[in-house]
């Protein structure tokens, strides 16, 4: 069900607005039909015909005719609609000042927020987003994702701005594998993986067990370690790596760099039955800790981890639920010890001890971010200006 503060609802409630008025044109024309020439002249005399075809394609269609002189509509419609679009937002502002609106300058990931969403996964209530960029001048908020605007910059920075209305740049890629902004004071706040972002929102997190939640049993295993990737670059420090690591101990590879694509549906069956996984980072960075570690950890498998320090990632998870390469001296090592735990299931499944109290979540991205940073908004209105984005972002 559509909520009354959401887009959906005003566009409806527009369209409403438009069909009484319809239905206000047949009375006055039944009465007085000598004024019959005040109507669209395609408009035949049908009851139905009036208020289906032509109200609706007034509402849907924003290109409709404008005033004419003779056999053209008398009313502008384009005009009408506006209006009482601006007279839904100014109710909305006066009635519901509770309610943050949030214009989404493009839907990060191409995924849409439903307005109940915030609220049934988060318990964030009085949201309302829209990527309408009509109401910019009315929105409490404009999300920015990185990866959408990193070419448009120069514009953004010639647009007027209310002077209550924050600005968030939001990005989830590393700084390797994100352009540089070199000073642009654009923004008001960040929402980001790092921890130090004013909207903080990971790519994944350990919570508690719930009391529905059924007891963890590990999955069948049928290989010893695995690895999928598709990003191959001989510079990156998990391909030097894992070059050489694979030779001293077996490892299945799949991805498009070794031509063995998995899908969807085979993905998760591949990393539930390996006892270890790689859950090597592309790039390391601060707090860099992406869905290569908390997929293996919510399907039953071991993460051996390259990325930031262990300290780094025993902010996030527990001490004993993964295995770091910085921990052994070389490759082989490394490769010896996951052998021997093969070989000791009681040292393998010690593992797995904090799935008594815990289990793994990956995020959703784009609609955490925008539920989170709505709430942010909602909860902080001070002054804010996010100065040198470039020196924190890119050190």
């Amino acid at each position: 069900m559509l909520s009354k503060t959401s887009p959906g609802f005003l566009q409806r409630f527009v369209a409403m607005v438009f069909l009484l008025l319809c239905f206000g044109s047949i009375f006055f024309i039944y009465y007085k039909p000598n004024l019959s020439s005040w109507l669209c002249p395609e408009v035949t005399w049908s009851f139905d015909h009036i208020c289906s075809d032509t109200c609706l394609q007034i509402i849907q269609n924003e290109n409709i005719m404008k005033i004419g002189v003779n056999n053209s509509c008398v009313v502008d419609y384009d005009l009408v609609k506006q209006k009482l679009i601006n007279d839904v937002v100014e109710e909305h502002n006066r009635e519901s000042q509770e309610h943050t609106l949030v214009l989404m300058w493009a839907w990060p990931f191409g995924k849409l927020v439903n307005v109940d969403s915030c609220k049934s996964l988060y318990g964030i209530s009085g949201c309302v987003f829209t990527d309408d960029r009509r109401l910019y001048n009315e929105a409490n908020a404009v999300i920015f994702h990185h990866r959408d605007i990193q070419g448009d910059l120069q514009n953004l920075a010639k647009m007027p701005r209310p002077p209550r209305q924050k600005w968030v740049w939001m990005n989830m890629e590393s700084p390797d594998n994100s352009v540089k902004l070199s000073n642009w004071d654009l923004f008001n706040l960040t929402s980001s993986y790092r921890q130090d972002s004013d909207v903080w929102v990971p790519y994944g997190r350990i919570v508690d067990v719930s009391k529905e939640d059924v007891a963890f049993q590990i999955p069948t295993k049928s290989k010893l370690v695995c690895w999928i990737v598709s990003n191959w670059n001989p510079d990156f420090r998990r391909v030097k790596y894992y070059n050489e690591f694979s030779q001293h101990i077996n490892i299945k590879a799949y991805g498009r760099h070794f031509s063995r694509y998995v899908n969807n549906k085979d993905y998760p069956k591949i990393i539930s039955s390996c006892k270890f996984y790689l859950s090597f980072e592309n790039s390391i960075h601060k707090d860099y800790i992406t869905e290569k570690l908390f997929i293996p950890m919510m399907l039953g498998t071991i993460p051996v981890v390259l990325g930031p320090s262990r300290e780094n990632y025993e902010k996030f998870i527990p001490s004993d639920s993964f295995i770091h390469v910085d921990d052994f001296k070389s490759p082989q090592e490394l490769a010896e010890h996951l052998k021997a735990l093969d070989q000791n299931q009681e040292m393998y499944e010690h593992y797995f001890s904090w799935r008594k109290d815990f289990v793994a979540q990956r995020t959703d991205f784009g609609r955490e971010h925008a539920c989170r940073i709505c709430d942010h908004v909602t909860r902080d209105k001070g002054y804010r200006v996010f100065k040198n984005l470039d020196k924190w972002y890119w050190p």
